[in-house]
């Protein structure tokens, strides 16, 4: 088989894994957030549809008179230099369409964001951003609500290397208010130097040398797939409250007795890096930029009982004046070159086609990286939960949330 042939199988196994994996990471309706959207779902009438009875109304555009757009996404995921203090792809975006972006990393967890935004886009008011990165089933839940602006695919005309079963997702067929940024794992690190026994599955985070120094993550549908697989449990399958509970109640048992020392969002990194937290539940990208940020100390696999895969969507909020220039910035992203300068930093699965072939001339070891580019082997140790009703997700959300203590 040609190295063509090769990367063209590559793209369509990944094409296919992203696509069908539009209802995981990060929890649908988590602590106050969530309580908060579940009453307005009760006072809205609508039971488990979602649906609003009335949709705020999309802002005037002032794109043509602000030359300007702001943009907020999580931390670590964007390409970053050291020395400049700058973020290379968007200087070049800056200089080449004359948009003054204002960048920042606001995003921590779904759940936390949407609570601090949820009340303003409820309201139809301008969040201050104009462009934000959310998980699938998050951004699912913004598209129900009508607090997504429907994007003008003419301004992006990149759209058309957007892996094919990407452009037609089941929250959002015909990608008319998301596009994808990128996609990801969940999975297992380690401090190599400090544990050398290293990980294998859930399991050996609960060997007695971790005491006090496991982080797990305090996103629901991040951490309890993670222990359901560890049980054996096909998370795609047939399961329900009984197996929920046996994997909660492992939960429960580790940070009670001290094992886990905390449940975070994104900020875990901050732990990893002081020492505190040897090992835990986390995100693939975290941990390369981590171990080019800090030298290579962590080590990250999927499961030998399989991770997640998961995928975070640009979005235009309801109530931001700058929708055009935010699509401009999209179709940037969507240029082969830059989403492969983008791709060998953050090290995450590339949604754009051709940008294999680029990173070739950027660094040819990552052509074949199974974090940025993964073969069929590789996408066969990672999966995805079933679709969860508004009802259950509740319900077991907050039975997580009651375990966390948040």
């Amino acid at each position: 088989m040609s190295r063509a042939q090769h990367q063209a199988g590559q793209r369509r196994a990944l094409s296919r894994a992203i696509a069908e994996a539009q209802m995981t990471r990060r929890g649908v309706l988590g602590g106050a957030a969530g309580l908060a959207l579940a009453g307005l779902l009760a006072a809205c009438g609508t039971g488990g549809t979602g649906k609003t009875t009335t949709a705020p109304t999309a802002a005037a555009d002032l794109s043509d008179a602000e030359q300007r757009l702001g943009w907020a996404n999580w931390t670590l995921y964007l390409d970053y230099d050291d020395q400049s203090k700058t973020y290379p792809t968007l200087e070049k975006f800056i200089k080449q369409s004359g948009i003054d972006v204002q960048y920042s990393e606001d995003i921590d967890s779904n759940d936390s964001y949407y609570g601090k935004i949820q009340g303003q886009l409820a309201a139809g008011q301008d969040i201050g951003q104009d462009l934000i990165t959310l998980t699938d089933w998050m951004s699912e839940r913004l598209i129900r609500m009508g607090y997504a602006q429907a994007l003008d695919h003419a301004n992006i005309p990149n759209l058309a290397n957007l892996l094919p079963d990407l452009k037609d997702v089941r929250f959002d067929p015909g990608r008319k208010f998301s596009l994808t940024w990128q996609s990801g794992y969940t999975g297992l690190a380690w401090n190599k130097k400090a544990f050398p026994k290293g990980l294998r599955n859930v399991e050996d985070l609960w060997d007695p040398a971790l005491k006090g120094r496991v982080t797990v993550l305090d996103e629901m549908r991040d951490t309890m797939p993670m222990l359901l697989l560890d049980q054996g449990v096909d998370i795609a399958g047939n399961w329900g409250q009984d197996e929920y509970s046996s994997a909660l109640e492992v939960l429960e048992r580790n940070i009670a007795n001290g094992q886990i020392r905390q449940v975070k969002g994104n900020s875990y990194k901050q732990d990893f890096v002081s020492g505190d937290a040897l090992a835990g539940i986390v995100y693939s990208g975290d941990i390369t930029q981590l171990n080019f940020e800090e030298g290579d100390q962590w080590e990250f696999i999927m499961p030998e009982r399989r991770g997640l895969i998961w995928s975070d969507n640009f979005m235009v909020p309801i109530g931001a004046r700058h929708k055009a220039n935010a699509e401009k910035l999209m179709d940037f992203y969507y240029d082969p070159v830059v989403a492969a300068e983008v791709a060998a930093y953050v090290n995450y699965l590339c949604p754009v086609v051709g940008a294999q072939q680029e990173m070739a001339k950027i660094d040819p070891e990552l052509v074949e990286d199974p974090l940025i580019f993964p073969d069929q082997e590789f996408l066969a140790k990672a999966t995805t939960e079933r679709e969860l009703s508004v009802e259950e997700e509740t319900d077991l959300q907050n039975q997580f949330q009651a375990v966390i203590g948040v």
